[in-house]
């Protein structure tokens, strides 16, 4: 599993689902679609109505992929931090019961009101 303590593990861009969709289908339960994405160097995050899938893409080939399903049935809370004029990330943090604290970092191109909303509508 990913190491989600380590806020250096994800600083994530805005990525194409028409990208990364395909990459995540086969793990997909019917009816569940993907709603939004983002990516880092090699690894990404997939949101999707039901919940947030992280792949951590391992090895030099990076055909190893760890594949890390966070049910939104069980955040707990959730807070953002908007970017600011000196900090220009902006950061999304969720409470999991049985597994704590899990910390995404986005950069400054990222909406994370939007991202907020999004947790939002599937959590509350």
């Amino acid at each position: 599993m990913i190491d989600f303590s380590n806020g250096s593990v994800f600083k994530l861009n805005p990525a194409r689902l028409e990208d990364l969709g395909p990459l995540v289908a086969p793990l997909l339960i019917p009816e569940e679609r993907l709603v939004s994405c983002f990516k880092a160097m090699r690894d990404f995050v997939v949101f999707t109505d039901k919940r947030l899938i992280a792949v951590n893409v391992q090895g030099i080939t990076g055909k190893k992929r760890d594949f890390t399903s966070l049910p939104y049935s069980k955040i707990q809370a959730f807070s953002i931090e908007t970017a600011g004029t000196f900090d220009l990330d902006a950061e999304l943090d969720l409470w999991f019961s049985g597994l704590g604290k899990v910390r995404l970092e986005f950069k400054g191109s990222a909406d994370i009101r939007e991202l907020g909303q999004l947790v939002a509508r599937y959590v509350l």
